[in-house]
């Protein structure tokens, strides 16, 4: 018969309930009886806690009794709150070299090189904006190229227009506009796209000439600028528009895919709408996948500062050096600064969603978040849509939301995205292809067409946390060699681009 609980270390003195727990329900091998209704994914007490005790899970604090609690007690927002506790960064100090597979026995994918050397997981023409004024000509252009409008070029996967909200009501120097221009720069550099339309509006404060300095770009056949003021209005820059993509679609179709080795996988990994199981099933077992990815010389990136607060200790002591470590206590300490300058605090996550699912505070989640990092070495840490050039694990400084956190991630070069979600988040990312993970098997079940990957079965019995790793990197294999996820399947990725905004709408 399976447990009814699930412990996660001997020193925990709480454990996560696998089904709703009535009143009296007996916890076979904890020697403790429900006090009351325990949801599915929430905590149970094992253990006295004294009021201002500390509540541990994963054998760490997740927060402080703000009231005496009993074995049997329900443990949740009602009795379990942040509190301040030293962390020992400790830099270092678990730092181990990776026990890299010999190259001739290295993971490969079928994949498009570029002719710069770089590898694309697709095919696509884009249309980039500067502001969101010129989001509305640059989605007409895409849409010219829906239905059979590419019949003639089936190695091109679509044209995708990227809109968004920002590019004007703001300074047109500092640190707001420069995190906006290396974002549209990393999707204008990206492997991912064959060719691009830069469309702006042209009286806009981030102007296209501006943008091209800052970010090093230069116009070519497959790079092309336009504005709409000086090419005529909405009407002909659309049809200006269309002509300079078909000019670039018989280059753009030249390309076929190879095979090439996994070290050309950039990784990008997501959690969103998480729940009680995803730092149990989904994370971890996407942290195996990455440790194989790693040690097959690819490189993953773990992101959403805001969600590893509270964990960020057991990153630091697997940093490769010192400075790597400081580097993120430094995006922390900016963290901790931006929220106070803002009215906010970083405990205002977990968001609804996360505590129905039996989340309390955001040590606890950030615990489970950073599961999907693996256990191999802290390579390198990133500002937000910095180039990423170290291979291994690393990390990018960006918000926990995650259409901002997943825009950053493929800016920086990312071309694969996995995503876990406990809740339900439904998600893609053009031009990278993202793969889906339920952290639940009743999730998987209902929201089938959104969901890859069912890591339910961890939680089950039915399969280790490592089998399921090794399904999801073979999933992501496939998917960085053509197969089309869930995501994609359902039309995901182009009203997901969300740059970072910072300061003032002016």
């Amino acid at each position: 018969m399976a447990l009814l609980t699930i412990r996660l270390n001997p020193a925990d003195n709480v454990v996560v309930a696998r089904a709703d727990l009535l009143p009296g329900t007996e916890v076979p091998g904890e020697s403790v009886t429900a006090r009351s209704h325990v949801p599915a994914g929430h905590k149970i007490a094992t253990a006295p806690v004294a009021a201002g005790a500390p509540v541990r899970k994963y054998d760490q604090i997740i927060g402080f009794a703000t009231a005496a609690i009993a074995p049997g007690d329900h443990v949740h927002t009602h009795n379990l709150a942040m509190g301040n506790f030293a962390r020992d960064y400790a830099f270092c100090a678990n730092s181990r070299p990776t026990e890299m597979v010999p190259e001739h026995q290295r993971a490969t994918f079928e994949g498009l090189r570029r002719p710069d050397g770089r590898v694309a997981t697709r095919n696509y023409l884009g249309v980039l904006t500067t502001v969101n004024c010129s989001a509305t000509a640059a989605r007409f252009i895409a849409e010219q190229f829906r239905g059979n409008a590419l019949t003639d070029f089936p190695n091109v996967d679509g044209v995708v227009a990227l809109g968004h909200g920002t590019g004007c009501g703001m300074a047109s120097e500092g640190l707001a506009m420069d995190l906006l221009r290396r974002t549209i720069g990393g999707y204008a550099r990206h492997a991912n796209f064959a060719g691009i339309l830069i469309l702006g509006l042209g009286c806009e404060s981030n102007q296209i000439g501006g943008l091209m300095r800052a970010e090093g770009l230069s116009e070519g056949p497959l790079l092309q600028t336009m504005t709409i003021q000086e090419t005529g209005g909405t009407a002909k820059t659309v049809r200006e528009g269309v002509a300079r993509l078909k000019e670039m679609l018989p280059e753009a179709n030249r390309v076929r895919r190879e095979t090439v080795p996994a070290s050309h996988l950039i990784l990008a990994l997501q959690c969103g709408g998480s729940d009680g199981y995803s730092g149990i099933t989904a994370n971890p077992a996407l942290g195996a996948c990455v440790d194989m990815l790693v040690r097959h010389g690819g490189t993953a990136v773990l992101s959403e500062t805001p969600e590893i607060y509270g964990a960020e200790h057991l990153l630091t002591r697997r940093a490769v050096s010192p400075a790597v470590g400081e580097a993120l206590v430094e995006r922390i300490r900016w963290w901790e600064d931006y929220t106070a300058k803002t009215g906010g605090e970083m405990n205002n996550n977990p968001s609804p969603g996360n505590k129905a699912g039996g989340l309390t505070t955001i040590l606890e989640k950030s615990l489970g978040a950073v599961a999907k990092g693996g256990t191999t070495a802290l390579a390198a840490v990133y500002k937000y849509a910095e180039p990423i050039t170290a291979k291994g694990f690393v990390f990018m400084d960006t918000p926990g939301y995650d259409p901002v956190s997943a825009t950053g991630q493929v800016a920086g070069g990312a071309n694969l995205i996995c995503f876990t979600t406990g809740r339900g988040s439904v998600f893609g990312c053009k031009p990278a292809p993202s793969l889906k993970l339920a952290t639940n098997t009743p999730l998987y079940q209902r929201m089938t067409d959104d969901m890859d990957i069912d890591c339910g079965p961890i939680a089950d019995g039915g399969a280790s946390v490592q089998e399921v790793g090794e399904r999801i990197f073979k999933l992501v294999l496939e998917t960085a060699s053509g197969k089309q996820t869930k995501s994609e399947a359902l039309g995901f990725g182009e009203d997901e681009f969300t740059p970072w905004q910072l300061g003032a709408v002016m």
